[in-house]
Formats: structure tokens, sequence, C-alpha cells
């Protein structure tokens, strides 16, 4: 029999801890983790979130060997910083992996184990290319705002537009792949709102030049 193709909607990871407010207090102030929720009169069982992803914490009462979560974040030296400077044990310092992540683990005080990583991009050997002109000619906010998005993200004009272009032809779920990141999707969103940009991702169909 053949297994049922499953749609997974969420997964929650849950860390067995020792003692609930203690492990609040250490994931949100120790670790940056914002405040979830609590249940339970004594409590028992908590949420807390990086980001927007929620991890649950639940009071063990016999002695544990601990649990392992990963999270794939977009900057891991800023947080492994943070740690460090909130005197988090570090069981693995930052590096870059073989296998395209660059990550560290840190361990709380119930013997969990978290690692944070990023992924790298260009650690494969670099593709030789060449540029040619195309007669391109774009809509004069759009313009703007891909200059500063280009500037933003550190790269010229055209390395922005063939990431972009790349990522295009990429299926992901019911649309395509983004190049941005939360935060630089954040702050496409002021570009829009800075030059004026109206009209939605389909706006383009209806474009018609000045004459």
């Amino acid at each position: 029999m053949q297994p049922p193709i499953i749609e997974t909607i969420q997964v929650h990871p849950t860390l067995k801890v020792g003692n609930i407010p203690e492990a609040i207090d250490f994931y949100t102030r120790r670790l940056g983790f914002t405040f979830g929720f609590t249940w339970g009169a004594t409590p028992d069982f908590a949420g807390v979130l990086l980001g927007d992803k929620q991890i649950f914490l639940s009071r063990a009462a016999e002695p544990h060997t601990g649990s392992s979560v990963v999270f794939t974040i977009e900057n891991a030296d800023e947080l492994y910083a943070f740690h460090r400077s909130n005197g988090v044990s570090v069981t693995e310092p930052i590096a870059d992996r073989e296998y395209g992540i660059r990550d560290y683990a840190v361990r709380d005080p119930y013997g969990n184990d978290l690692v944070f990583g990023n992924y790298i991009y260009n650690m494969e050997p670099p593709i030789e290319i060449e540029r040619v002109d195309v007669p391109v000619r774009l809509e004069k906010r759009l313009a703007a705002l891909l200059a500063d998005l280009a500037l933003h993200k550190g790269v010229p004009v055209n390395s922005c537009l063939e990431e972009m272009l790349l990522h295009s032809f990429e299926p992901y779920g019911d649309g395509v792949a983004s190049p941005h990141t939360k935060t630089t999707l954040r702050y496409i969103k002021e570009l829009k709102e800075k030059h004026h940009i109206d009209y939605d991702s389909h706006g383009s169909y209806r474009f018609v030049e000045k004459k």
C-alpha cells in the first residue's frame, strides 16, 4: 500500500524544559525570541516565537536528554553576536559548512540544542558569463524602485534584474520562488510607497506609454 500524499500545514517542535517561567525568560531575554502564550495554571506549556515561527515549551516531570531544533534565518552572524553578548552556551561556533549553511549551535539550560543558520549562496565556483546590451525601457517609478533596491542589496541593477528573472523561472507552490528575504520584502513595500507605486503585481499588463 502506497502512503498517502499529505500536505503539512504546520509543524511545532516541542522542547522539554524544567520550569516554564524560567524557560520563557531565557528564550525571550537571552535568545531574542518573543513571548507567544502559556497554558495551564502552573503553567506547564508555552509558546515562543523567532520572527513568525513558533516553537513549544513543555514542562518535563522527569529528567530528559534534550532535543534539537534547527532554525534557518536571514543573518546568522547578527544573532550569533547577540547570543554571545548574552552569555548563551555556544556548543558549536559559527562557521561555513560544506552543506551550504553558515550556522552555529547553542544549548538552553534544559539540555536542548538550538541551531541557527543562513544559506550561503556563493559557495559554488564562479560562473563565467558574457553580458550583452538589450533594449530595455521601464516604467519610471519601477526603475527608481529598482535602483534603490540594487543599492540596498549591494549589487548593480543588472545583477538585481538577472536574479529576479532567474527566480521567475522557478516554480514554487502556486507561484514562483522569490529572490527576496522577508527583510527585503518589507523594504520593497517602503519603496513602493516612496515611489508612489499604487498598482498591483499585474499592473504591467495595463501599461500604456505616454505620447
